[in-house]
């Protein structure tokens, strides 16, 4: 492997796998909100939250961490004006006290913070605007959570630079392809990702700890490990992911870790891995490797895809840990390989309906489907070119999916923004729905 390449996966390892505190949606409102209340120098009179849909979909139903049961975009906003920290990044609500959620619940019936939907924006778009008499501070985020692109007061621009992330890190991800993955795996001085990975580990096992052991949500997890074998390591993979999610998606307040700018896609990339690690016994360097393949073939579906979209990201981790895991059980590049196109192209029709306790349900179905693709592949089965869209590798077979989540799936993501919304009038009778379909 060249050293270009290597060094864009360290980075890239670096930069995705960071702690987040809840759902990153609501939290990126509530980062861009301490930050304008800080520009702003004062605390304000109210607050303007202008979001893109897919922001406002993923933040709808969540319920915002060391909120005391809060949920949705105000309340993440408020929340973060209150008492955040954005010097934290993702963590901004680890300094929230009993005072700030008491402040927050007031302003929030004295409408202090309004919301509304930025049309044509980027998928992943927030401006926060403070104001205080006839002074104002606006804050814009675009393209990933913590991406400030914009600060403004009074009408001066203070500070701003390109929404894209910079070129270098554009082209690190453009690197990523299976081959390289797994060579970089089998290879990378674990001195280098040792710190990275652990902290996943950590940060994920205990949040999946807690979704098992309190009733947390729709208790997916817990639901499975009730009714299932739980001698079964894939039984024990999906319950384990959607149990992190159980927890997360309810407001606990402990960190995970993401992949992809998603803390539900940091678990399913990672907790299905770990537990396999644990029931075939391998040793801890193995692991460690294995959850380097799992993490990066997720970053490569997504750079298809991108950041949000109406493709549920739940399917490109899980994908990845399904592949990691034929990676533990001496599988091949070969099979490494068909474990992904087995998995995304059974369940990558998947739809994203934003944020909320049903995400630990998808979770779990990911995952199951990842297991079944990786029995398959150790069994050298899988699907052939030709198949719906299965392509003629596995690299062309993931770009043909995330053209359909991005481009595809476009419409999608506006219909069931709409939805949610209350913003359409669902017909009556199914002839009446085909015959719009057709005119």
């Amino acid at each position: 492997m060249d050293k270009r390449t290597y060094d864009a996966y360290i980075e890239i390892l670096r930069q995705e796998l960071v702690p987040a505190l809840g759902c990153t949606e609501p939290i990126a409102i509530a980062f861009g909100a301490a930050r304008a209340r800080d520009v702003l120098g004062c605390f304000p009179d109210n607050i303007w939250v202008c979001c893109s849909g897919n922001i406002i979909k993923n933040a709808k139903s969540v319920k915002v961490p060391n909120s005391g049961g809060l949920k949705g975009i105000a309340a993440a906003a408020v929340l973060g004006c209150t008492g955040g920290d954005w010097t934290r990044g993702l963590e901004v609500l680890n300094s929230i006290e009993d005072s700030h959620r008491e402040q927050t619940k007031e302003l929030l019936k004295q409408d202090f913070c309004g919301c509304s939907l930025k049309e044509d924006a980027p998928n992943l778009y927030i401006q926060v605007t403070a104001q205080k008499r006839d002074c104002r501070a606006s804050v814009t985020i675009e393209d990933y959570h913590t991406n400030i692109t914009e600060i403004c007061k009074d009408g001066e621009i203070l500070f701003q630079k390109d929404r894209v992330r910079n070129q270098e890190s554009e082209n690190s991800r453009s690197l990523l392809n299976l081959k390289d993955i797994v060579e970089f795996a089998e290879t990378v001085d674990l001195k280098e990702v040792r710190e990275i990975i652990k902290r996943q580990i950590d940060y994920n096992l205990a949040i999946s700890e807690e979704g098992l052991a309190h009733g947390w949500g729709c208790q997916v997890g817990r639901t499975i490990l009730d009714t299932c074998s739980k001698q079964e390591l894939g039984v024990i993979a999906k319950a384990r992911a959607a149990a992190g999610s159980d927890a997360r998606m309810s407001g606990c307040s402990l960190p995970v870790v993401i992949n992809s700018g998603s803390g539900n896609q940091g678990m399913t990339a990672s907790l299905p891995v770990i537990e396999y690690a644990k029931g075939l016994n391998v040793e801890e360097e193995k692991l460690y490797r294995a959850l380097c393949i799992s993490n990066l073939l997720a970053q490569e579906q997504k750079k298809w895809i991108g950041s949000l979209s109406a493709y549920c990201g739940a399917v490109c981790a899980a994908a990845g840990a399904g592949a990691a895991i034929t990676y533990l059980c001496g599988g091949t590049l070969e099979q490494i390989g068909s474990t992904v196109t087995n998995t995304i192209c059974n369940i990558g029709g998947m739809v994203c309906d934003g944020a909320k306790p049903s995400c630990a349900a998808k979770i779990a179905s990911a995952v199951d489907a990842a297991v079944m693709a990786h029995n398959m592949s150790m069994k050298a089965r899988s699907f052939a070119n030709g198949d719906g869209l299965m392509q003629e590798s596995a690299e062309t077979t993931i770009q043909a999916m995330g053209y359909v989540g991005r481009i595809g799936m476009k419409q999608t993501d506006v219909e069931i923004l709409n939805l949610m919304l209350g913003n359409t009038e669902m017909e009556k009778e199914p002839s009446a729905l085909l015959n719009r379909s057709f005119n």
